[in-house]
């Protein structure tokens, strides 16, 4: 992808270098298998979070200012950036159709972190909080994207932005709203197939994001190809191979591979929102 020297997004909070003290429940001790399991197991993502409102955190900060190394600082300007592409875009997308698009922040954290939907470990992974209008990334998630997920490449991180900001645009139309209230009226199984439903629509989402990034002949040979990567490697069929040898269809919570990958890519040839409704 093309952004070196491109305009940063000023919707960027750092809070790396903090750690939460004194009161907090939170799940720092997951690491990133243990999540993906639990995931994968029927459980909703933003049920750990939930886990860890039972009492009320606060930060300390550590002595001294965080020291980022070079690779560091280049993620963060990198992901600003994306972060801005992605405003750009979906402000021209709601536009369109009459409405107006609320920019959400990213914030940058290291260790753990306290969201308005409780505490999490960077071990969770990239998460989307509706509650702040947030989205969460501990930097180093690329390396795991690397070297774990087998994903690598820039435009593989920018998916994961994009698939981020595209639950926050779910949330501007309502429709993680209406997701979350189906938790106490069906089984856990149907739960888990609308779950899936609105993890693809989120992949369109990044999709159409690809789509307008194109147009702008930001794209770098390949870096279609690294998103598909990105996505196959976080199907829920291709995890559930990865760490447990077998499949369980009904507990998948994201979709499969080839699911993820077709969503995100008819995105990226439509380029709005009017063929993205999954739950049809």
């Amino acid at each position: 992808m093309k952004w070196q020297g491109r305009e940063e997004s000023a919707n960027v909070e750092d809070r790396r270098g903090r750690i939460i003290r004194a009161g907090g429940v939170g799940i720092s001790g997951l690491g990133l298998v243990v999540a993906v399991i639990y995931m994968l197991m029927g459980g909703n993502p933003l049920d750990l979070l939930q886990m860890t409102q039972q009492q009320p955190a606060r930060y300390e900060e550590f002595q001294g200012n965080y020291q980022e190394t070079p690779e560091e600082m280049q993620l963060r300007k990198f992901s600003a950036v994306v972060l801005r592409e992605t405003e750009h875009v979906w402000h021209d997308v709601f536009a369109k159709t009459g409405r107006r698009y609320e920019e959400p922040t990213l914030t940058i954290y290291s260790g753990n972190v306290q969201s308005e939907c409780g505490v999490a470990s960077a071990g969770f992974g990239p998460f989307y909080c509706p509650l702040d209008k947030r989205i969460y990334l501990d930097l180093n998630f690329y390396n795991e994207m690397r070297h774990k997920f087998n994903a690598p490449g820039d435009f593989a991180m920018a998916y994961v932005i994009a698939h981020e900001v595209g639950h926050h645009v779910q949330n501007l139309l309502g429709i993680l709203g209406e997701f979350h209230s189906l938790r106490s009226r069906v089984s856990q199984e149907e739960f888990n197939a609308y779950s899936v439903k609105l993890e693809l629509q989120a992949d369109y989402l990044a999709g159409v994001f690809a789509h307008y990034i194109q147009n702008k002949n930001l794209l770098d040979q390949g870096d279609f190809e690294e998103a598909m990567t990105a996505a196959s490697a976080v199907g829920d069929d291709t995890i559930q191979k990865k760490t447990q040898g077998y499949i369980i269809p009904e507990s998948f919570t994201h979709g499969t591979s080839k699911q993820r990958m077709g969503w995100f890519r008819k995105g990226f040839e439509v380029g709005d929102l009017s063929q993205g409704d999954t739950f049809r």
